[in-house]
């Protein structure tokens, strides 16, 4: 074999190699990135096991959430680089328990419960991890390979807006268009009357 040719033949091996490392390597992160859905799948599921004693508010009173009575929706939707960036739709009645206010989260334990209501009764709808920034965060923790949205301002007129927080619905069981971790949703409709709200959509703010 002549020196060009075996040149020829070390550049070809070297870059067999480069291709060889490169698919291994694209490999090894497609397999990390599915099995970190596959975590997070199961916690989903978990989770939905663990919390659907609470399709009975009653149960979830007991437990020390306590409901916000309002039902909030958003039907303009949008937002601004000031404020938080909704989809029209609604979110629906919140119970909350400020007794799993903490800086780590807990796939089982989150701080809001979603209710949605039809008639006279409250159909349980999702889950919300709340962390208020007050508790010293200032990056988004992150629950189910999601990190939670914000910080932003409280949802008025359910709570103050002094109240700065980051969180995350996940729309357990109810499906949303928009998708599972959105915010709001177009299908979830506040009934006509007092205690339905068309809320103010939160500011954006410092952590």
């Amino acid at each position: 074999m002549g020196r060009k040719a075996r040149i020829s033949s070390a550049h070809g091996l070297r870059h067999l190699a480069i291709v060889a490392l490169a698919v291994a390597g694209f490999s090894l992160a497609g397999r990390g990135a599915s099995a970190q859905q596959t975590a997070a799948d199961s916690q989903i599921a978990q989770a939905k096991a663990v919390l659907a004693k609470y399709q009975d508010p009653i149960v979830a009173v007991h437990d020390g959430y306590f409901s916000t009575v309002g039902c909030i929706e958003y039907p303009a939707g949008a937002g601004d680089h000031a404020h938080m960036m909704y989809k029209p739709g609604g979110m629906g009645v919140h119970f909350l328990n400020t007794a799993l206010l903490a800086p780590t989260l807990d796939p089982s334990k989150p701080q809001v419960l979603i209710y949605e209501p039809h008639g006279d009764t409250l159909k349980l709808v999702a889950a919300e991890w709340f962390v208020p920034v007050a508790l010293g965060i200032k990056e988004a923790p992150a629950i189910f390979g999601h990190p939670l949205e914000g910080p932003m301002e409280g949802h008025a007129p359910i709570m103050a807006p002094e109240l700065h927080h980051w969180d995350l619905h996940v729309w357990l069981w109810k499906n949303n268009p928009y998708g599972m971790f959105s915010p709001t949703n177009p299908d979830l409709k506040c009934p006509k009357g007092p205690y339905s709200y068309a809320g103010e959509i939160p500011k954006v703010v410092a952590p």
